[in-house]
């Protein structure tokens, strides 16, 4: 986002559009109690705004992660317009991005938050389940690529979506192979998953520091 070269910056931006942009419109539904159709004008003109006036150069990696420096600009962006009360729709004559808020949306629904919200958690809950889903999307599309989406099933079956009753045994029989295949097969699958989610969280941190205390938080260990 600091690079002094305009493609490369744009380039940055989109990727943290990609991973926030989702959290950002589901935290200013619940925390500032507005309408879908407030929530996603105000997503669209949080992010134009970031990216022209560089919020996101003021971050300090010593002094926040970057997802709660990122939640701070928005709290103060969002009452800065509750002040103002009077800005045009759909981000003030902004760039509209191409987001699917409808998606959004629905999620939310199946989602809901306690309320009273623990509005720095649910922020949390809800970059990491954009992470998840895109680590998931890319790890499905290399099992596909390699004719290998059988395997990446038995990880949808067991991990994703347990069935009742599933187990290795189960999935060993239906699959006419050793348990100790199934056993093979999902680690290797668990272990792509884990790496995808590192390389998105890595490109989303500011600091090797950060990454290692938020790739700690979310495995519980140590990475390499």
């Amino acid at each position: 986002m600091r690079s002094a070269d305009l493609p490369t910056r744009q380039r940055a931006f989109e990727a943290l559009v990609q991973a926030y942009w989702k959290p950002i419109y589901k935290y200013v539904r619940v925390r500032w109690r507005v309408s879908a159709e407030d929530a996603e004008d105000t997503t669209q003109a949080f992010l134009a705004t970031a990216f022209e006036k560089d919020f996101f150069d003021r971050f300090d990696p010593a002094k926040a992660r970057f997802r709660t420096f990122l939640r701070v600009c928005l709290d103060r962006y969002v009452q800065n317009q509750v002040k103002a009360a009077g800005r045009e729709k759909r981000g003030g004559g902004q760039p509209v991005l191409s987001l699917d808020f409808v998606t959004a949306e629905g999620e939310l629904r199946r989602h809901e938050p306690a309320d009273p919200p623990d509005v720095d958690r649910f922020f949390r809950q809800e970059f990491l389940r954009v992470l998840f889903v895109r680590a998931v999307s890319e790890v499905r599309a290399d099992y596909e690529r390699r004719d290998k989406a059988s395997i990446f099933r038995l990880f949808e079956r067991y991990d994703l979506a347990r069935e009742d009753g599933l187990t290795y045994a189960s999935l060993a029989e239906e699959g006419a192979m050793p348990v100790t295949q199934v056993t093979n097969h999902l680690a290797a699958v668990r272990r792509a998953f884990r790496a995808a989610v590192l390389a998105h969280l890595r490109s989303l941190t500011a600091s090797d520091e950060e990454f290692r205390a938020e790739a700690k938080d979310l495995f519980g260990a140590e990475v390499p």
